[in-house]
């Protein structure tokens, strides 16, 4: 059975275990989320929903998607955060960094996905990698905010090879990774780090392989990986009674 064959058993099994009848995935435009929405259909067939959320996003982004959602025969809805963004800000103090700000934007998405996923009786399917999970490379309650994640286990580099398996359209397997937080902004610019490299740093800390490793780069994925433990944990509980 082909990885792609697998994931979409899983996702078609995990849908029924939970009582829900499809997912909800929010289509962006890049890699990831393309996968994602291909693995979806394949798994539960027309019962998928493609969510656009435009934030002052690039036109490129819903051009993309568009791309996305006709090659692989999904229904689409499309919902401006642009109004639901400005009113955030205007409620809060008008200290907040950048990041904090930028952050509104993911978390916003998740809102959204999950009011329209529970008003079908869908879920919402993440469509994080491995590489960005386990460097925590995502906004907590944002696009972490999900119900599964199907690309969890994949490399970035396994996830580009899934692509040309899923026959995701070529400029969307060739546009540079965004996560849309600011304009220009990319994933391997924001964090200081090529995806190649961050696999390999990743793969040889999960082996055990690292001497082959730049001591500057191992230390860099390792402080990552500390730094953002505790987005890959459930809040933790201050234990009273035994």
């Amino acid at each position: 059975m082909s990885i792609a064959d697998r994931i979409a058993t899983w996702l078609r099994d995990y849908a029924a275990q939970a009582g829900a009848i499809g997912y909800a995935v929010g289509l962006s435009g890049g890699l990831d989320s393309a996968c994602t929405a291909a693995l979806c259909r394949r798994a539960v067939g027309e019962h998928v929903l493609g969510v656009l959320m435009p934030c002052y996003s690039p036109p490129e982004d819903e051009e993309m998607a568009g791309l996305v959602a006709k090659a692989f025969g999904l229904e689409t809805v499309a919902v401006d955060l642009g109004p639901a963004y400005d009113a955030m800000l205007s409620a809060l103090p008008p200290d907040l960094t950048d990041m904090a700000r930028a952050n509104i934007k993911p978390r916003l998405r998740m809102a959204t996905l999950y009011a329209l996923a529970q008003s079908r009786l869908y879920l919402v399917s993440g469509t994080g990698n491995k590489s960005e999970l386990m460097i925590g490379y995502y906004t907590k309650y944002g696009d972490g905010g999900v119900d599964v994640e199907p690309l969890g286990d994949l490399y970035k580099w396994q996830v580009r090879e899934l692509a040309h398996d899923l026959d995701v359209p070529r400029p969307v397997i060739d546009r540079p990774p965004s996560a849309g937080l600011w304009p220009g902004q990319t994933d391997e610019g924001e964090m200081g780090i090529t995806y190649d490299d961050l696999d390999a740093a990743l793969a040889g800390i999960e082996t055990g392989q690292i001497e082959h490793l730049d001591p500057v780069l191992l230390g860099k994925v390792q402080t990552m990986i500390a730094t953002s433990a505790h987005k890959r944990r459930m809040p933790p509980i201050c234990r009273i009674f035994p």
